[in-house]
Protein backbone atom coordinates (compact mmCIF):
# COMPACT_ATOMS: atom_id res chain seq x y z
CA UNK A 1 0.00 0.00 0.00
CA UNK A 2 1.31 3.45 -0.84
CA UNK A 3 0.25 7.02 -0.20
CA UNK A 4 1.64 9.50 -2.73
CA UNK A 5 0.84 13.05 -1.75
CA UNK A 6 2.37 14.21 -5.05
CA UNK A 7 3.03 12.11 -8.14
CA UNK A 8 6.76 12.72 -8.21
CA UNK A 9 9.33 9.95 -7.85
CA UNK A 10 11.92 12.54 -6.78
CA UNK A 11 10.06 13.08 -3.51
CA UNK A 12 11.44 11.54 -0.33
CA UNK A 13 10.25 8.00 0.28
CA UNK A 14 9.73 6.31 3.64
CA UNK A 15 8.58 2.87 4.77
CA UNK A 16 6.48 1.80 7.72
CA UNK A 17 7.30 -1.71 8.92
CA UNK A 18 4.01 -2.53 10.66
CA UNK A 19 4.39 -5.19 13.33
CA UNK A 20 0.76 -5.19 14.51
CA UNK A 21 -2.64 -5.85 13.05
CA UNK A 22 -5.16 -3.02 12.80
CA UNK A 23 -7.73 -2.98 15.60
CA UNK A 24 -11.38 -2.51 14.62
CA UNK A 25 -11.36 0.83 16.47
CA UNK A 26 -8.32 2.21 14.65
CA UNK A 27 -9.61 0.97 11.30
CA UNK A 28 -12.97 2.67 11.88
CA UNK A 29 -11.67 6.02 13.15
CA UNK A 30 -8.32 6.35 11.38
CA UNK A 31 -8.37 3.87 8.53
CA UNK A 32 -5.60 1.82 10.15
CA UNK A 33 -2.31 2.34 11.97
CA UNK A 34 -0.61 3.29 8.71
CA UNK A 35 -2.67 6.48 8.60
CA UNK A 36 -1.94 7.15 12.28
CA UNK A 37 1.80 7.07 11.58
CA UNK A 38 1.62 9.10 8.38
CA UNK A 39 -0.52 11.74 10.10
CA UNK A 40 2.09 12.03 12.86
CA UNK A 41 5.31 11.75 10.87
CA UNK A 42 4.49 12.48 7.23
CA UNK A 43 4.80 15.75 5.36
CA UNK A 44 3.39 17.12 2.13
CA UNK A 45 5.06 15.71 -0.96
CA UNK A 46 6.40 12.50 0.58
CA UNK A 47 5.78 8.89 -0.40
CA UNK A 48 5.07 6.42 2.40
CA UNK A 49 4.95 2.67 1.76
CA UNK A 50 3.40 0.10 4.08
CA UNK A 51 4.91 -3.33 4.76
CA UNK A 52 2.95 -5.56 7.11
CA UNK A 53 5.96 -7.42 8.46
CA UNK A 54 3.74 -9.23 10.98
CA UNK A 55 2.18 -10.92 7.91
CA UNK A 56 5.53 -11.60 6.25
CA UNK A 57 5.47 -8.57 3.93
CA UNK A 58 8.97 -7.11 3.60
CA UNK A 59 10.54 -4.62 1.19
CA UNK A 60 12.58 -6.04 -1.65
CA UNK A 61 16.26 -5.91 -0.79
CA UNK A 62 16.93 -4.24 -4.14
CA UNK A 63 14.54 -1.41 -3.22
CA UNK A 64 16.04 -0.53 0.17
CA UNK A 65 18.36 2.11 -1.27
CA UNK A 66 15.32 4.04 -2.55
CA UNK A 67 14.12 4.89 0.97
CA UNK A 68 15.20 7.85 3.07
CA UNK A 69 14.11 6.15 6.27
CA UNK A 70 12.20 3.33 7.93
CA UNK A 71 9.85 3.27 10.93
CA UNK A 72 9.24 0.08 12.93
CA UNK A 73 5.94 0.08 14.82
CA UNK A 74 4.80 -1.38 18.10
CA UNK A 75 3.48 -4.94 18.32
CA UNK A 76 1.63 -7.32 20.65
CA UNK A 77 4.53 -9.75 20.12
CA UNK A 78 7.71 -9.97 22.19
CA UNK A 79 10.79 -8.46 20.54
CA UNK A 80 12.84 -11.37 21.94
CA UNK A 81 10.55 -13.96 20.31
CA UNK A 82 11.71 -16.30 17.56
CA UNK A 83 8.77 -16.21 15.17
CA UNK A 84 9.95 -16.35 11.56
CA UNK A 85 8.85 -12.80 10.77
CA UNK A 86 10.67 -11.40 13.83
CA UNK A 87 13.90 -13.14 12.83
CA UNK A 88 13.50 -11.84 9.27
CA UNK A 89 12.87 -8.36 10.66
CA UNK A 90 16.06 -8.56 12.73
CA UNK A 91 18.03 -9.46 9.59
CA UNK A 92 16.46 -6.55 7.71
CA UNK A 93 17.38 -4.13 10.51
CA UNK A 94 20.95 -5.39 10.50
CA UNK A 95 21.03 -4.81 6.75
CA UNK A 96 19.67 -1.27 7.08
CA UNK A 97 22.22 -0.53 9.81
CA UNK A 98 25.04 -1.69 7.51
CA UNK A 99 23.60 0.52 4.75
CA UNK A 100 23.52 3.49 7.17
CA UNK A 101 19.81 3.99 6.55
CA UNK A 102 17.71 5.96 9.02
CA UNK A 103 15.63 3.65 11.21
CA UNK A 104 13.22 4.80 13.92
CA UNK A 105 11.88 2.14 16.28
CA UNK A 106 8.69 2.67 18.32
CA UNK A 107 7.94 0.48 21.39
CA UNK A 108 8.39 -3.06 20.01
CA UNK A 109 10.38 -1.41 17.20
CA UNK A 110 12.67 0.20 19.79
CA UNK A 111 13.19 -3.16 21.46
CA UNK A 112 13.70 -5.23 18.31
CA UNK A 113 16.21 -2.67 17.01
CA UNK A 114 18.18 -3.16 20.20
CA UNK A 115 18.02 -6.93 19.86
CA UNK A 116 19.03 -6.92 16.18
CA UNK A 117 22.08 -4.74 16.86
CA UNK A 118 23.36 -6.72 19.85
CA UNK A 119 21.49 -5.30 22.86
CA UNK A 120 19.35 -7.16 25.38
CA UNK A 121 15.56 -7.01 25.83
CA UNK A 122 13.09 -8.80 28.07
CA UNK A 123 10.13 -8.46 30.40
CA UNK A 124 10.02 -5.15 32.30
CA UNK A 125 11.22 -5.68 35.85
CA UNK A 126 8.47 -3.44 37.21
CA UNK A 127 5.60 -4.80 35.10
CA UNK A 128 3.20 -3.02 32.76
CA UNK A 129 3.72 0.65 31.94
CA UNK A 130 0.50 2.12 30.57
CA UNK A 131 -0.49 5.78 30.50
CA UNK A 132 1.22 9.13 30.05
CA UNK A 133 4.71 9.11 31.52
CA UNK A 134 7.32 11.86 31.92
CA UNK A 135 10.58 11.11 30.14
CA UNK A 136 13.81 12.90 31.08
CA UNK A 137 16.20 13.74 28.28
CA UNK A 138 19.91 13.13 28.88
CA UNK A 139 21.12 16.20 27.07
CA UNK A 140 24.74 15.50 27.93
CA UNK A 141 24.57 12.71 25.34
CA UNK A 142 22.95 14.84 22.62
CA UNK A 143 26.24 16.14 21.14
CA UNK A 144 27.08 12.53 20.23
CA UNK A 145 24.15 12.49 17.77
CA UNK A 146 24.39 15.05 14.95
CA UNK A 147 20.64 15.81 14.71
CA UNK A 148 20.51 16.98 18.32
CA UNK A 149 23.51 19.29 18.08
CA UNK A 150 21.58 22.13 16.45
CA UNK A 151 18.13 21.34 17.78
CA UNK A 152 18.73 20.48 21.44
CA UNK A 153 17.53 23.90 22.57
CA UNK A 154 14.15 23.16 20.96
CA UNK A 155 13.71 20.02 23.07
CA UNK A 156 12.59 20.41 26.72
CA UNK A 157 14.45 18.59 29.49
CA UNK A 158 11.32 16.56 30.25
CA UNK A 159 8.58 15.38 27.90
CA UNK A 160 5.40 13.37 28.44
CA UNK A 161 4.64 10.45 26.14
CA UNK A 162 2.00 7.71 25.91
CA UNK A 163 3.32 4.32 27.01
CA UNK A 164 1.88 0.83 26.67
CA UNK A 165 4.38 -1.99 27.18
CA UNK A 166 5.36 -4.85 29.46
CA UNK A 167 8.75 -5.50 27.83
CA UNK A 168 11.76 -3.20 27.86
CA UNK A 169 15.35 -2.74 26.77
CA UNK A 170 17.68 -4.16 29.40
CA UNK A 171 20.92 -3.17 27.70
CA UNK A 172 21.63 -1.09 24.59
CA UNK A 173 24.02 -2.38 21.92
CA UNK A 174 27.72 -1.68 22.36
CA UNK A 175 28.39 1.77 20.93
CA UNK A 176 24.81 3.02 21.37
CA UNK A 177 23.82 5.85 23.70
CA UNK A 178 20.89 6.09 26.12
CA UNK A 179 19.33 9.51 25.49
CA UNK A 180 16.23 9.42 27.71
CA UNK A 181 15.12 7.67 30.92
CA UNK A 182 12.10 7.65 33.24
CA UNK A 183 11.24 6.57 36.76
CA UNK A 184 9.80 3.37 35.28
CA UNK A 185 12.22 2.52 32.49
CA UNK A 186 16.01 2.86 32.27
CA UNK A 187 16.07 3.08 28.47
CA UNK A 188 13.24 5.28 27.20
CA UNK A 189 15.27 6.31 24.15
CA UNK A 190 18.54 5.28 22.60
CA UNK A 191 20.55 6.27 19.55
CA UNK A 192 23.24 4.42 17.66
CA UNK A 193 25.26 6.89 15.63
CA UNK A 194 23.24 9.22 13.43
CA UNK A 195 21.03 6.61 11.77
CA UNK A 196 19.38 4.55 14.51
CA UNK A 197 16.95 5.82 17.16
CA UNK A 198 14.51 3.96 19.40
CA UNK A 199 11.66 5.34 21.52
CA UNK A 200 9.94 3.13 24.08
CA UNK A 201 6.77 5.24 24.15
CA UNK A 202 4.27 5.96 21.38
CA UNK A 203 4.69 9.43 19.84
CA UNK A 204 2.03 8.52 17.26
CA UNK A 205 -0.71 7.52 19.75
CA UNK A 206 -3.65 9.67 20.76
CA UNK A 207 -5.35 9.24 24.13
CA UNK A 208 -8.43 7.72 22.53
CA UNK A 209 -6.30 5.02 20.87
CA UNK A 210 -4.78 4.21 24.25
CA UNK A 211 -8.17 4.14 25.97
CA UNK A 212 -9.44 1.61 23.44
CA UNK A 213 -6.27 -0.46 23.84
CA UNK A 214 -6.77 -0.50 27.61
CA UNK A 215 -10.30 -1.84 27.07
CA UNK A 216 -8.95 -4.62 24.85
CA UNK A 217 -6.22 -5.55 27.34
CA UNK A 218 -8.83 -5.68 30.07
CA UNK A 219 -11.19 -7.82 28.00
CA UNK A 220 -8.51 -10.45 27.33
CA UNK A 221 -7.39 -10.45 30.98
CA UNK A 222 -3.96 -9.00 30.28
CA UNK A 223 -4.50 -6.35 32.96
CA UNK A 224 -6.75 -6.08 36.03
CA UNK A 225 -9.85 -3.89 36.26
CA UNK A 226 -8.55 -1.72 39.09
CA UNK A 227 -5.33 -1.02 37.21
CA UNK A 228 -7.24 -0.14 34.04
CA UNK A 229 -9.57 2.23 35.89
CA UNK A 230 -6.63 3.96 37.58
CA UNK A 231 -4.83 4.49 34.28
CA UNK A 232 -7.98 5.84 32.61
CA UNK A 233 -8.63 8.31 35.44
CA UNK A 234 -5.08 9.67 35.17
CA UNK A 235 -5.47 10.05 31.41
CA UNK A 236 -8.21 12.60 32.05
CA UNK A 237 -5.75 15.05 33.60
CA UNK A 238 -2.55 14.42 31.59
CA UNK A 239 -1.52 15.18 28.03
CA UNK A 240 1.34 13.81 25.91
CA UNK A 241 3.73 16.30 24.31
CA UNK A 242 2.86 15.10 20.82
CA UNK A 243 4.18 18.16 18.95
CA UNK A 244 7.60 17.90 20.54
CA UNK A 245 7.77 14.17 19.80
CA UNK A 246 6.79 14.78 16.19
CA UNK A 247 9.56 17.40 16.00
CA UNK A 248 12.10 14.89 17.36
CA UNK A 249 10.98 12.04 15.09
CA UNK A 250 10.78 14.13 11.95
CA UNK A 251 14.08 15.80 12.76
CA UNK A 252 15.78 12.45 13.11
CA UNK A 253 14.23 10.88 10.00
CA UNK A 254 14.48 13.91 7.74
CA UNK A 255 17.21 16.11 9.15
CA UNK A 256 14.77 18.80 10.27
Amino acid sequence: MRIMIEEDEKKKRFALLLAAGDSDYVKKLYGGYFNVFVDALGDEGEIWDLFRVIEGQFPDVNELQNYEGFVVSGSPYDAYGNEDWILELCFLLQTLFAMEKKVLGICFGHQVLCRALGGKVGKAYSGWDIGVREVRMLKENFPLISFFEDDSKEIPQALSIIECHQDEVWEVPAGAQVIAISDKTNVEMFAFGDNIMGIQGHPEYTKDILNNLIDRLLSNNSIEKGFAEDVKSKLLITEPDRKHWEFICKGFLKGK
